[in-house]
Order: C-alpha cells, then structure tokens, then sequence
C-alpha cells in the first residue's frame, strides 16, 4: 500500500509540474531581457563575442555576459545594460 501511495503522489507531482512549466514558459520569454555587465564569473545565461554558452565566463563583471531578467530589472542594477547584441545568443559569436 505505501507503494503505491508514494507511485500516486510522485505521478500527480509530475503533473503539476509538467502543468506549471507550459503555463509560465510562454509568459517568461516574452517578460524577459538580457541584463549584461554584472554577471558573476561562470553564471552567465548564454553565449558573446568570446564565450560560447551559459557557465563559460571566466570573470566577474565581463561587459558582454549577460543573464535574462524580468523586464525593468536591469535599468534598476547599477553598473548593468540591457544588451542588444547579436552574439547574445546560444553558442556566442560562432553559434548558426
């Protein structure tokens, strides 16, 4: 009987998630800009001119790095831009 209580909660779980991801995604990406200039060594969202994707900045505050924010946020952190640059993207300046 625990079994299968604990097969019925994990299931259930899986669904609300499933749920939740498929209705906040869409909203996400269209409420998000890239905030570049202050991101933190290895935590950057994805690619510049000279990184290829996410995790790959070696420094702190590398001026191209770059991590998606709610819009509004960035002009709100000092030191921060929003970037429009087009090697903000996946696989940075050598991606297709």
């Amino acid at each position: 009987m625990k079994n299968a209580d604990a097969v019925i909660r994990g299931a259930l779980a899986s669904l609300i998630a499933v749920g939740l991801t498929t209705i906040v995604a869409p909203v996400q990406a269209a409420d998000m800009e890239k905030c570049a200039g202050v991101i933190k060594a290895g935590k950057n969202d994805c690619g510049t001119s000279h990184s290829g994707c996410h995790g790959s900045v070696k420094t702190d505050g590398d001026k191209e790095a770059w991590i998606a924010v709610p819009k509004g946020t960035c002009e709100k952190i000092a030191g921060a831009y929003i970037t429009t640059s087009p090697y903000a993207r996946p696989g940075g300046k050598n991606g297709n």
